[in-house]
């Protein structure tokens, strides 16, 4: 043994190899009450610096005697669960994977401490996530990455040898879900990888989509109301996607960036999410029909859950109208879901109200919609406005008011909305036909009936609505005004009926804040990406994007 020239304060000791007997004996020994052998065999699986050849050995003996490892060794067995094999070398990996099988097939008591074990590690050390841009300045990639790998052919193993592994995963993927407090990073490495198991566990895809997406929403509307506290958004929309709700101004060296927090962890989880949205849908670039039409029930039935019910939601109903935007007849079917929800006596007003409103908001916004399926909304919305003012007209209740007839203003609303943005296409081709149609929709009878629903809508609303049908004469100008809307400039009269403020505010796509109606506010579907190309095409490939 070679001691001269041996440093001994600063050196620290020699590591020995193992103390103590076998697996097998120990376990013997602990049996028989002397635990002496079983703690030491707890240490040393324990040790931070434990060495491959280590881990390989202890894992080839558990593996040999794992009938014995009963309910009455779980201390011994969380310890083991806890060895460091992720990242090690392949011999190492593949040892821990077979012990893994091994135990969850002869000891299924252990399921849920190998689920728990393996969704811990979705998420990245600390240390990553707080230098996570130096890393990606030096290196371009993460150690996560194939310890990710690694946690999710774990995760595929186990489900292959107990088929239940699913009904104890996602109460697991629940409560690990991390802090909407946590780093940016964190929480997008979670929610990929939960994406990621819809992806191989599709019986829990709508369960991880609506857990991702409660939690996004608590995102959203925490950012709205932060914004509203602090004076930078004064108004609020179903689909306000606009650069000030996003909270992104210049900064001092002229480049975009996020001034909250929670904007960003939003703006993150988005891009995730829509990402997931495409690679699901598409199959070697091309649109697959059956596959989207599962996922689009799927996030259907998570909006009817959580996004029309939650009030001062801005984002987060983006990924639906992403989804509609890949095949018209996924955007029909939507609108015809909404306008079920407006016509049923049997939901609250509430939601009534608010499916009329994201109704009004998609037909005016989204812009892969063609004339034949927005006229064929309005001939729904319209004639049905009419058919309220007929069972109005002779009552009790024919006067304006909120809570008796909310339904009834949303659904006008979203009427004026939609031609607000939709009567020049309507003219187009054929004015005086487009004319026609206009007229026949009797508007008027709307606006002057005893309900009085122009006092209960936006301001912005009603008067931009008023500014296009008043007569042909104000038609042709406003035609040729928007079709530049940065020079736009409503006629005088219009203009002092509206604050300059609401004014400025519609006209930027914003949407003032309603005053009376809840769920009345259509917003815009511009960016929440910030960037055009970002939002039509998520810029990587959400299975193959790095970490």
């Amino acid at each position: 043994m070679e001691i001269e020239g041996r440093d001994f304060m600063n050196t620290p000791p020699l590591k020995t190899v193992r103390f103590g007997g076998n697996v097998v004996a120990t376990l013997a020994k602990f049996k028989q009450g002397d635990t002496s052998d079983y703690e030491l065999l707890k240490h040393q699986l324990a040790d931070p610096d434990i060495k491959d050849a280590q881990i390989i050995n202890w894992l080839q003996e558990f593996r040999n005697c794992v009938t014995q490892l009963s309910k009455d060794h779980e201390q011994l067995i969380y310890v083991a669960l806890r060895l460091p094999w992720l990242g090690r070398s392949p011999a190492v990996v593949e040892e821990y994977l077979s012990f893994l099988s091994n135990l969850v097939s002869a000891q299924t008591v252990y399921l849920r401490a190998c689920l728990k074990m393996v969704v811990s590690n979705f998420k990245p050390s600390e240390f990553l996530s707080v230098c996570v841009d130096i890393l990606i300045t030096q290196y371009g990639y993460f150690e996560d990455v194939l310890s990710f790998d690694q946690c999710h052919q774990a995760l595929q193993l186990i489900g292959r040898y107990v088929p239940s592994t699913s009904c104890f995963l996602m109460p697991i993927l629940i409560e690990n879900f991390p802090f909407v407090q946590k780093s940016s990073r964190t929480l997008e490495c979670y929610v990929h990888n939960l994406l990621r198991v819809a992806v191989y566990i599709p019986s829990l895809r709508r369960d991880v989509l609506e857990l991702i997406i409660s939690r996004m929403l608590k995102l959203d509307v925490s950012n709205t109301v932060q914004q509203e506290l602090k004076g930078e958004q004064e108004e609020e929309g179903l689909f306000d996607m606009d650069e000030d709700v996003c909270s992104v101004k210049s900064s001092p060296a002229g480049t975009n960036v996020m001034v909250h927090p929670v904007a960003e962890r939003l703006d993150t989880l988005m891009v995730v999410l829509l990402a997931f949205i495409k690679d699901m849908c598409h199959v070697n670039g091309c649109l697959d029909v059956e596959r989207t039409k599962d996922l689009y029930k799927d996030l259907v039935c998570v909006f009817d859950k959580l996004i029309l019910p939650t009030h001062a939601s801005c984002h987060v109903q983006y990924a639906l109208f992403y989804l509609c935007s890949f095949r018209l007849a996924l955007a029909e079917a939507f609108l015809e879901h909404l306008w079920r929800l407006l016509q049923s006596q049997s939901h609250p007003a509430v939601l009534r109200q608010s499916a009329a409103g994201y109704m009004g908001s998609f037909l005016a916004r989204a812009n892969f919609l063609p004339v034949a399926t927005v006229r064929a909304c309005l001939d729904l919305l319209v004639p049905w406005l009419h058919l309220y003012i007929d069972s109005q007209d002779s009552g009790s209740r024919a006067y304006c008011d909120i809570t008796l007839h909310g339904p009834f203003y949303n659904a006008c609303q979203a009427v004026f909305y939609t031609l607000i943005f939709r009567h020049r296409s309507i003219l187009e081709g054929n004015m005086k036909k487009g004319l026609a149609y206009l007229q026949s929709l009797n508007l008027e009878r709307i606006v002057m009936c005893q309900l009085n629903p122009l006092k209960v809508c936006l301001p912005a609303v009603t008067n931009m609505f008023a500014a296009i049908t008043r007569s042909s004469k104000l038609i042709e100008p406003l035609y040729q005004v928007w079709e530049e809307p940065a020079d736009t400039e409503v006629d005088t009269v219009t203009t002092k009926r509206c604050s300059d403020a609401d004014e400025d505010d519609f006209l930027r796509g914003e949407t003032p804040e309603t005053k009376g109606v809840m769920g009345m506010t259509p917003g815009s579907y511009e960016s929440h990406l910030h960037s055009p190309s970002s939002v039509g095409s998520p810029p990587i490939s959400f299975l193959q994007r790095p970490f």
